[in-house]
């Protein structure tokens, strides 16, 4: 069987694969932001303390993704996914098990780790597509962020049917599972080759190229505000509509659901008109939505509807920015680029959170919050039509 014939064969299987392991990683990541309504009232936490427990984990699945990029590049996904859902047990055990807020912060900041799954997934898939393809390769893939929307609807279901320890040995067992499939069923592409350098070289490289700055602060937005809201939402659903903790994972689920459902669908867009297009799409429409949440618009329409379409727009930038990153970077660099531009969209999902809690303890509402997000989203616009003008 030829090469190409081989790689046309595995293409299906490993996507599928790596999506499903980025989407139960991404589940282990977001098992504090759904139950933060339950930690609060057990734990007598203020709205700041409630942010930083909920944003404390991005930290660790931000940076992280700088050395499991460069690790992707040396050892490829198939062990790395397998290594990432392995050392994930042990956050996701213990955060389970703590009952003070010092535990919680300590290994809420450990259960970072599945965060960075991603860093693995993008060069592992990019590998096996050609460059025409590699757009909607990646926003399938990138669809396992949907692993946040699972996570906001079923976790506080499972916690209140089995309690919160039960449901991080479930959730330990998941990794544990999945860890074995991609062990066993998954393959790293033939046009894959490890690579063999020392990684601070490859890391400086990497930080000289202009195109990795670039799409790390437009993924810092897109990708970021996904984050943020993802995890703070159900928070600020229970403050600002009061919503039961249930109701307001239901809808986290759904917003979340809307930015999986846009990823790919920008990935394949970018395919056909070019990814600068898509994110100037994404980023005016994430500046709109932002402005009419900040007018605190009445519930469910038209403020459940401003909440999804803000998620699609977000999806679609995410989509976008990681087409632009095929096109402009070549794929030996992919991985550690990926790291890079991963840990800056990471990190622009862990001041957001932040940010809203001080505000709404400040004033007690988030239109500062959502003005904040208009304008930066403004900003990412101009500075794209900017600077890829001509591509």
């Amino acid at each position: 069987m030829s090469e190409l014939s081989v790689i046309r064969k595995g293409q299906v299987r490993n996507l599928v694969l790596a999506t499903m392991a980025f989407a139960v990683t991404f589940w282990a990541w977001n098992l504090i932001g759904p139950l933060s309504g339950s930690y609060s009232r057990q734990l007598h936490l203020s709205p700041t303390q409630t942010s930083l427990l909920v944003a404390i984990p991005v930290v660790v699945g931000s940076l992280g993704r700088i050395p499991v990029g460069v690790l992707a590049d040396r050892l490829g996904g198939r062990r790395m996914f397998a290594v990432i859902c392995f050392v994930s047990i042990v956050p996701v055990l213990f955060v389970g098990w703590a009952n003070s807020y010092g535990w919680l912060l300590f290994w809420g900041f450990l259960l970072g780790i599945p965060g960075t799954s991603f860093a693995i997934g993008i060069p592992f898939v990019n590998a096996w597509y050609e460059p025409a393809r590699r757009g909607f390769a990646t926003g399938v893939f990138g669809a396992g962020m949907g692993g946040t929307a699972l996570s906001a609807f079923f976790t506080p279901r499972l916690v209140e049917e089995f309690g919160r320890p039960a449901t991080h040995v479930l959730m330990a067992a998941v990794l544990v599972l999945m860890g074995v499939v991609m062990l066993g069923g998954s393959r790293n592409s033939p046009q894959w080759t490890p690579a063999t350098g020392p990684a601070l070289p490859r890391m400086r490289e990497a930080v000289k190229i202009k195109a990795t700055w670039q799409c790390a602060f437009l993924y810092a937005v897109s990708f970021g505000g996904f984050v943020a809201f993802s995890t703070y939402l159900p928070t600020l659903l229970q403050n600002l509509y009061h919503f039961a903790q249930t109701d307001a994972g239901l809808r986290t689920a759904g917003f979340s659901i809307a930015a999986v459902l846009s990823r790919p669908f920008g990935g394949s867009l970018s395919d056909r008109i070019g990814p600068v297009k898509v994110m100037i799409i994404s980023l005016c429409g994430t500046a709109v939505m932002a402005l009419v949440l900040a007018l605190k618009p009445p519930v469910e329409v038209p403020a459940g509807v401003s909440f999804v379409l803000m998620a699609f727009f977000l999806g679609l930038g995410t989509g976008g920015v990681f087409a632009l990153v095929a096109r402009l970077v070549e794929a030996s660099r992919v991985g550690t680029v990926t790291g890079l531009v991963g840990a800056a969209g990471g990190l622009g999902g862990y001041f957001p959170p932040l940010v809203m809690g001080v505000v709404y303890a400040g004033t007690g509402a988030y239109t500062i919050g959502y003005v904040l997000l208009a304008v930066t989203a403004g900003v990412a616009l101009a500075y794209t039509i900017r600077t890829f003008r001509t591509l």
